[in-house]
């Protein structure tokens, strides 16, 4: 999935902050509730309008932008 398929950015939506594509969740939320030490699973549970596709898509997402050789200008262009 492309980025723009799963992630939706839109002032009128939670003022901009990035949502799940067609929901209203955050994807803040998805990495909060693992650091929490939550499951998948039960993030799910709590959030039915995300599917484990979407959310398997943002944390394959995550990784590969974690793990690229590029990483320093990701982090240069986030600092």
């Amino acid at each position: 999935m492309e980025i723009k398929e799963l992630i939706c950015i839109d002032e009128e939506i939670l003022g901009g902050q990035p949502v799940f594509k067609n929901t209203r969740v955050p994807i803040e939320s998805l990495f909060m509730h693992l650091e929490k030490g939550i499951s998948l699973d039960e993030f799910l549970d709590d959030f039915p309008s995300v599917s484990r596709d979407q959310a398997t898509a943002i944390l394959a997402l995550a990784k590969k932008l974690v793990t690229s050789k590029n990483i320093e200008k990701l982090y240069e262009a986030a600092a």
